[in-house]
C-alpha cells in the first residue's frame, strides 16, 4: 500500500469544524500556534464564527490551512503513518507544503493570510465572478469561453479548475462568466452555476496577486521537501524551493489542474490517499477520477479512528 495525503481548498471551511477535538491536545497545540503566528485568534473564528466573517477569503485561507494540519497532526499523533507523496487543491497545497516541511506551520499561517489578500485586492468585489460547468468536457467548457470572450472583446474568462471528469470552474469578468454558462447550457451542460466567491480565483485576472506574493516569497525560506509534492500548476515534483516558489506564483493565476494531480499520484505508486480537513469534497472528487484508488477523509476522531483501521492501525 502506498499512501497520499491531500488537503482541501477554500469552500471547505465550516463553523466549528474542529469542535470534535475540543479534548486533542494536538490540536489545541496546533490552534494556539497558529494564533500566535497570525497575532489573532483564529481558533476563537474557527469555532464561534461568524460564519460571514470565517467566509471571508483573508480568514477563510489561513483558516482551511490551520484545519486541514490539526487534523493531520491528530493522525500522526495517533500513530497514523506518514506518505509518500502529498497534494493540495489551490490553497490546500500550502498545507501540503506544510506538512512535507517546505514551510513550518508559524510561516504557513502569517503566508496564506497575504496570499488572499493580494487575490482578494486583485480585482474589485463584484467585478470578477466563478462558476461551475458540470456534465461536458474540457475541451467543450474552452470553447464556451473563447465564445463569451469573443462577444465583448477585453473581458476574461477561462476554465480554471479541472476537478473530475465533466466538473470544470471558469472564473474571469462576472459578465463573461455569465455568457460562458449560457453557451455552455447551450452546448448541452447538465448545470452551469454561478458560485458565491468573491473572486475570479485561478484566472489571469489574477497575476497581479501572484506577482504580490512572489515579492512576499522572495522574502522567506522555502526549504526543500522531504515527501514528494506534486503541484498543481504543473502537475510536477519539485524539489528545488526556487521552482517550488515560482509555482506558488504562477498557481494563482493559473487553472488547478486536479484531475492529472491525481493520475500523477497514481503514477508514483499511490494506491490510497487519505483527505485532512473539512468535508470530504477531495476524497469524493479522487474516488470519481480513479475508481480503482481507496479513499479515506479525516475531519474528526470518529474518521481518524476508521481511516487507520482500514490502514491497519497505522503500524
Amino acid at each position: 500500500m502506498t499512501i497520499a495525503f491531500v488537503f482541501p481548498g477554500q469552500g471547505s471551511q465550516s463553523v466549528g469544524m474542529l469542535d470534535a477535538f475540543a479534548g486533542d491536545e494536538t490540536v489545541q497545540s496546533v490552534l494556539r500556534e497558529a494564533d500566535a503566528a497570525l497575532g489573532e485568534p483564529l481558533s476563537r473564528l474557527i469555532a464561534e464564527g461568524p460564519a460571514e466573517t470565517l467566509a471571508l477569503t483573508v480568514n477563510t485561507q489561513p483558516a482551511v490551512l490551520v484545519g486541514s494540519y490539526a487534523c493531520y497532526a491528530a493522525w500522526r499523533a495517533a500513530g497514523g503513518p506518514e506518505p509518500a507523496a502529498v497534494a493540495g487543491h489551490s490553497l490546500g497545497e500550502y498545507t501540503a507544503m506544510t506538512v512535507a516541511g517546505v514551510l513550518t506551520l508559524a510561516e504557513a499561517v502569517p503566508l496564506v493570510r497575504q496570499r488572499a489578500q493580494a487575490m482578494q485586492e486583485a480585482v474589485p468585489v463584484g467585478v470578477g465572478g466563478m462558476a461551475v460547468v458540470m456534465g461536458l468536457d474540457d475541451e467543450a467548457v474552452r470553447n464556451a469561453c473563447r465564445e463569451a470572450e469573443a462577444q465583448v472583446p477585453g473581458e476574461v474568462v477561462e476554465a480554471v479548475n479541472f476537478n473530475a471528469p465533466s466538473q470544470v470552474v471558469i472564473a474571469g469578468n462576472k459578465a463573461a462568466v455569465d455568457r460562458a454558462c449560457e453557451r455552455a447550457k447551450a452546448a448541452g451542460a447538465k448545470r452551469a452555476l454561478a458560485l458565491a466567491v468573491s473572486a475570479p480565483f485561478h484566472s489571469s485576472l489574477l497575476r497581479p496577486a501572484g506577482e504580490r506574493l512572489g515579492e512576499v516569497l522572495a522574502r522567506m525560506t522555502l526549504r526543500a521537501p522531504r515527501i514528494a509534492l506534486v503541484n498543481n500548476v504543473d502537475v510536477a515534483v519539485e524539489t528545488e524551493p526556487a521552482r517550488i516558489a515560482d509555482a506558488l506564483v504562477r498557481q494563482a493565476y493559473s487553472p488547478v489542474r486536479w484531475v492529472e494531480v491525481v493520475a500523477k499520484l497514481r503514477a508514483l505508486g499511490v494506491d490510497r490517499v487519505v483527505e485532512f480537513g473539512a468535508g470530504k469534497v477531495l476524497a469524493g472528487l479522487v474516488g470519481r477520477i480513479d475508481r480503482e484508488m481507496k479513499v479515506n477523509a479525516v475531519y474528526d476522531p470518529a474518521t481518524l479512528e476508521a481511516a487507520l483501521k482500514d490502514l491497519g492501525g497505522g503500524a
